[in-house]
């Protein structure tokens, strides 16, 4: 298997410390599904030291793994049976974390650099209750409606990778808040560009009454037109994507300076 691997992908593991040949093997495939489906998170990976980036590989592939079952539009299992999929994977997974290892062959990945980073459950677990909510509710009234989505979806992407990127023991917490930022400004600016995608999944991840003020309902969103009340919705998503960015800055800057290219 290992001769089918591309190029460097054995050095990566090898750096990380990675030798049992299942573990490999599953972050092998973590590290297929985030540069086949997270082209722009996957080059920005490249940036980290190469012992560092399986264990993103792996965050990586667990959340779209969780993200299939739950959007896979070929699919024609209805969402009782989706919920049960996450359930299972879930279940999965702290079986995993109490026993130090899974047969999974994504998971496997996900409770190894869990644990070796000490990852808390309950990020995990946020996350996939996110998940869950995508089953049951196609769009939010309010900012802060949405945020308990985006926390589990993102804000906790970021705290988990947050050990990773070993930031200055004094500024934790200065890390953790930018880590929060940064990750739900990364998730805002997707929901900008996937509206026409989001839409075909009969969901809109944009706040109704931010959209309204600018007299753009559901319904004019399903034209698809980007009329000017649409761009001007738009824009206000777009500066509030710049301001989370923007006041993460300082927490990049007590990162571990080998990472701070790649964030």
């Amino acid at each position: 298997m290992a001769g089918e691997w591309p190029v460097g992908v054995a050095a990566e593991l090898d750096a990380a410390g990675i030798t049992d040949p299942h573990l490999r093997e599953s972050y092998r495939r973590c590290r297929l599904l985030h540069a086949a489906h997270g082209r722009t998170y996957y080059l920005a990976t490249k940036l980290l030291p190469a012992g560092k980036r399986p264990f993103v590989y792996a965050l990586y592939g667990f959340a779209r793994y969780a993200d299939e079952i739950v959007d896979d539009l070929g699919s024609t299992a209805d969402d009782a049976a989706k919920a049960a999929a996450l359930d299972d994977l879930q279940a999965q997974l702290h079986a995993g974390l109490e026993a130090g290892s899974s047969p999974h062959p994504v998971v496997a990945a996900t409770v190894d650099t869990a644990l070796r980073w000490k990852m808390p459950r309950e990020h995990f677990d946020a996350f996939m209750h996110s998940m869950r909510m995508d089953l049951t509710v196609t769009s939010y009234a309010t900012y802060d409606d949405l945020l308990e989505y985006v926390y589990g979806s993102a804000a906790v992407i970021g705290l988990q990778m947050l050990p990773i990127l070993e930031p200055e023991p004094s500024q934790v917490d200065l890390a953790a808040a930018a880590a929060r930022d940064l990750g739900v400004a990364f998730q805002l600016a997707n929901f900008i560009r996937d509206v026409d995608e989001d839409l075909d999944r009969g969901r809109i991840y944009l706040p109704l009454k931010e959209l309204a003020d600018h007299a753009v309902t559901p319904e004019v969103l399903q034209r698809r037109f980007a009329t000017p009340p649409v761009k001007a919705a738009l824009a206000v998503q777009a500066a509030r994507v710049r301001r989370l960015e923007a006041a993460s800055r300082p927490g990049i800057e007590v990162l571990h300076p080998s990472v701070r290219p790649c964030i």
